[in-house]
């Protein structure tokens, strides 16, 4: 328990910390990568240069310290962090790496503002917050662990099979190289791919399941980014996946993860709706496929935002399903017109994934929203649905930044 002196202490940090919080992060960062290189393979680095992994270090510490006299409200953050450090392999025996370098950081960074009482202060608070997220991992750890077919730290997978979804999107069908069964993952979820850089070092990059649990494989659908650097904004590991590995190929995965999945026993007599902007149809398309399994009466509305139709993918999948399910109903919105002037099908058009087509197209009862894609698409749905009157606890999604960036649009 911290003191209330320690708490008032950490809590008087915070409008400090919103002003200098991104410069902090980004000291912070480069400090830590020069003095523990060892921990380097553990981040993005194309969120680093993107500087995402900085705003959500800053947002994740001021909602710490903002929240410090009432850690339950820091739950949904906690299970987010929790399962990304699961997906990494993350340790307790890495947290002292981070808090020497981040009470090190304040230190350089706020000069006369980090007096002896404040880093005590937050050496401390710090102290609480691993004790917090360290009992959650390892509670994971052992879930996953236990799991039939689960498996600790990273597993060798064979490429069985790699199958063009669209111009930029290809799917990979992954077996475990020891013949053994998979565990049954939650729709939504995704698992971590391992593999060498140039340097000898490793990298690592999470990828939606894109199948239904219980296929006797994996299968993550990635979209290529052309780039040859591993230090390049996402392109290494897909580049890699599209051009230079084939069927027969290993790769390290570890086993499934994350806080997004469809909840089937969360109002399942409520509507489905599935927003997807781009690659973020990915999980999308395995809730949206156990979903019609599971709760095969339930309405489901599914919207797929894309630049047109040869960057789209699962088309065909997702016209299948619905001429098979008379629940599902589909609809496609592209950035550009159709090529040729072709004529475009009843549920496609062209434009944004705004209010206007939003409108006909969602339900007016309560109904249990999923969504996912690129950052604008992110802020966008979250402020159309929010400014519907959309319950928080109805919306269901997986957003890399901090969340006062999700919720400032």
């Amino acid at each position: 328990m911290l003191s209330a002196e320690t708490i008032s202490i950490v809590k008087s940090t915070v409008p400090v910390l919103q002003e200098h919080g991104e410069t902090l992060t980004r000291h912070f960062y480069k400090r830590m990568f020069s003095h523990n290189p060892e921990v380097k393979p553990f981040f993005n680095q194309a969120h680093q240069q993107a500087g995402l992994q900085q705003q959500a270090l800053a947002g994740a510490i001021c909602a710490y310290a903002a929240n410090i006299d009432n850690l339950g409200a820091l739950g949904p953050a906690v299970e987010l962090i929790a399962q990304k450090h699961v997906a990494l392999q993350v340790k307790a025996e890495h947290y002292p790496i981070v808090g020497e370098n981040l009470l090190a950081s304040i230190t350089e960074v706020l000069g006369d503002g980090a007096t002896d009482e404040v880093i005590q202060a937050w050496g401390e608070a710090y102290g609480v917050l691993v004790d917090v997220l360290v009992d959650r991992e390892s509670a994971i750890y052992d879930e996953i662990a236990s799991e039939p077919g689960g498996w600790a730290g990273f597993k060798h997978f064979r490429i069985a099979r790699k199958e063009v979804e669209s111009d930029v999107i290809t799917s990979f069908y992954l077996e475990p190289v020891d013949g053994k069964a998979l565990p049954h993952f939650k729709p939504g979820q995704y698992v971590t791919v391992r593999v060498p850089t140039p340097d000898g070092s490793t990298t690592m990059r999470n990828y939606s399941l894109s199948d239904r649990p219980g296929q006797g494989h994996f299968r993550i659908s990635v979209k290529r980014e052309d780039s040859n650097s591993p230090d390049a904004p996402d392109g290494y590991v897909s580049t890699l996946l599209h051009r230079e590995l084939e069927v027969g190929d290993e790769i390290e995965v570890a086993a499934p993860c994350g806080e997004f999945f469809l909840q089937p026993d969360l109002h399942p007599e409520r509507p489905l709706v599935l927003l997807a902007g781009g690659v973020g149809i990915t999980p999308l398309i395995s809730i949206l496929s156990d979903a019609l399994q599971t709760t095969p009466d339930r309405p489901i509305v599914l919207v797929h935002g894309a630049i047109n139709e040869d960057m789209q993918a699962f088309r065909q999948v997702i016209d299948q399903l619905a001429e098979q399910h008379s629940n599902l109903r589909r609809h496609y919105c592209y950035d550009e017109p159709a090529k040729n002037g072709a004529a475009r099908e009843e549920h496609m058009t062209t434009g944004l994934v705004d209010e206007a087509l939003l409108d006909p197209l969602l339900p007016d009862e309560d109904a249990e929203y999923y969504f996912c894609g690129p950052r604008p698409f992110m802020t966008s749905i979250y402020r159309q649905l929010t400014a519907r009157g959309i319950p928080a606890e109805n919306l269901h999604f997986e957003f890399f930044g901090p969340r006062g960036a999700l919720e400032a649009n």
